[in-house]
Parts: structure tokens; sequence; C-alpha cells
């Protein structure tokens, strides 16, 4: 069958963006042929910033978010509360988090949730390391901020159990994200109240478990 595209060059560019989460083919030979228009200067300049940012960008090393430094500048602020400390899935939890204003703590990034059909388990993610942070002492409550999902859920019990021996209050957000949200989508009002009304794991647990 003969390709529909004039180019292989063309083709081959929509089947790289084509690749991209959330993409579909139409989607992504728009893209390319956007970027055709475009003087050579300006493509230059998208893909050194791609280039760039793929070389350059490092990860927290205390939270494990997204950062031009070795410290992100939320860890880096001496005006927030280090005592809390609020986990998430990832990056883009973060920034949902940061734009309702209603978090003065920190941050721990797992970098995704236990989820044995798609072969992540515990040792794929940051919870060891976030295991060692709470039982450095200094760590008042964490609260867990993940989707409010199977795996979400089956992440929040693990950490739970993991860190119950330090000592260490353990809350979740009130269920105010609705069962199978995930946080990134989460308006702002809700997410904001769903963290102030936060609630002891136990708690949260035995009601989920009746």
């Amino acid at each position: 069958m003969n390709s529909p595209y004039p180019s292989s060059l063309l083709e081959n560019a929509v089947n790289e963006f084509a690749g991209l989460p959330g993409i579909g083919r139409k989607s992504a030979l728009r893209l390319v042929l956007h970027l055709l228009r475009l003087d050579e200067e300006r493509v230059a300049g998208f893909a050194g910033a791609v280039m760039k940012l793929k070389r350059e960008i490092k990860y927290c090393s205390l939270c494990h978010n997204i950062s031009d430094t070795e410290v992100c500048s939320i860890c880096a602020d001496g005006g927030r509360d280090g005592s809390l400390i609020c986990v998430v899935e990832n990056v883009k939890e973060v920034m949902a988090i940061e734009k309702t204003a209603q978090f003065g703590g920190l941050y721990h990034v797992l970098g995704g949730i236990i989820s044995p059909i798609d072969g992540i388990g515990p040792a794929d993610l940051e919870i060891a390391s976030l295991e060692k942070r709470a039982g450095a002492g200094g760590i008042r409550e964490v609260i867990l901020a993940l989707s409010a999902t199977m795996e979400g859920d089956t992440t929040n019990f693990y950490i739970y159990r993991k860190l119950q021996p330090l000592g260490v209050k353990i809350s979740i957000i009130a269920r105010g994200v609705s069962i199978g949200d995930e946080i990134e989508y989460a308006d702002e009002v809700t997410l904001g109240r769903s963290i102030l009304n936060r609630t002891p794991f136990n708690e949260s647990y035995k009601l989920l478990s009746k």
C-alpha cells in the first residue's frame, strides 16, 4: 500500500510527533506542517530548546522535582514549612497544587504509582528515599496526594505501611477529588480544599475498607 504522505521526511516527522502522549496523527501532521511554515531560525530555536531541556534538566536531590539546579526552588525556599511533605505522583501534580496557593510545605515526587499491570513496583519509585527522608527527623506530617484510583490507593497504603513505624503523622487529601480522578485535572478550588481538609490516613483507610 502506498504511503499517503508525499515525502518520507514528512512521514518520519509525523511519526515522531505522533509518538508523543495525546498527539494523534492528524494533530502530528498539523504540527509538522506548522513547523515547515516557520523560518529556519525559529525551527532551530525550537529544536535547540528541546535538546537543551533533555541535556541540562536536573531532578532535585531532595524531592525529585524537575529543576534547573541540584536543589529545586521550592526546597531552597526558607519560607516554606520543611516539616510538612506532600507526596505526589509526578511534576504535574506539584504544579497543580502550587496553583492553589493553599500549601506551604515541601514535596516528594514519586515518579509514578505502583501498577503491577504496567510492571511498576515500589522499587521503581522514590519510596525508599521518602522513607529515608521521613526517618531522618524534622518531619511532622506526610500528606499523601495521589490520584483517587486503585493504583493510587495501593501506593498510598504501601507508603503508609512503610512510614507508620517512624511515628510520623500520615494524612491523605480529602475525597473532594472524585474516585477515579487524577490530581492534575482537578480544579484549583477543589484541590485546595482537599489539601486543607485532609484526614489522618488510618481513618480514611478504615472507611475505604468497609
